[in-house]
């Protein structure tokens, strides 16, 4: 009976130190990462299976279908997003990425728009879209441009570069994105899109003479 014991036991160990062993190469196991690096003008193709999974194959617009292209592979990692996406942009006229700044919305996710006071009030813009479907939007309350051109996804994924949200330089400009999950680039980010927010708070600058004094009895 005890030399039945000792054997259990023994086995319970070794289970236990090969569970320990396996933990501890799990972790130092290197983290994937993702850096990768878009270049633009992009091919224009149908990207309408990125917004409707479900759809068949037999798509009849007359775009080519199922090319992976620099812009297909930006609006997978902007539709990737499950909680949050903060957006500093310049120009924002692409119905496309508006389009999936919407159905983020749709979903729940919690969606925060930086962008330039000049550029938002123009023909063609998609901020007031935004706006109008409940997306909160803050344009700057600087006189210079506000000409950043990055978001942020879900707290951990930057996506940056020179490239507008327009029609143009998605298809016609030389431009470029780099989509990158690395801490060290992507913090940065976050602390100045929280300064920039705080920053362009309209509610900051109610001047309180302004507001209508309290009569005397």
């Amino acid at each position: 009976m005890w030399a039945v014991k000792v054997v259990f036991l023994g086995f319970s160990a070794l289970l236990v130190t090969v569970e320990l062993i396996s933990r501890f190469l799990h972790c130092r196991k290197p983290r994937r990462t993702t850096n990768e690096v878009l270049f633009f003008p992009s091919k224009e193709v149908c990207v309408e299976r990125l917004f409707r999974p479900s759809l068949p194959d037999s798509c009849t617009c007359p775009l080519p279908h199922g090319i992976e292209t620099s812009f297909s592979l930006l609006l997978r990692h902007i539709l990737s997003a499950s909680s949050s996406m903060d957006l500093c942009i310049f120009a924002f006229s692409n119905v496309s990425l508006c389009r999936a700044v919407l159905e983020l919305h749709r979903r729940g996710v919690i969606i925060r728009v930086l962008s330039d006071k000049d550029y938002a009030a123009i023909n063609g813009s998609q901020i007031g879209v935004l706006r109008r479907a409940g997306i909160c939007v803050r344009c700057d309350c600087n006189s210079t441009y506000m000409h950043h051109k990055f978001a942020v996804v879900d707290k951990r994924l930057l996506i940056t570069g020179s490239l507008n949200w327009t029609l143009s330089a998605v298809h016609n400009n030389m431009e470029n994105i780099i989509v990158t999950d690395e801490p060290d680039l992507v913090q940065p980010f976050i602390g100045e899109f929280n300064r920039l927010w705080e920053h362009n708070n309209k509610a900051k600058y109610l001047d309180s003479s302004d507001q209508k004094p309290a009569q005397k009895h």
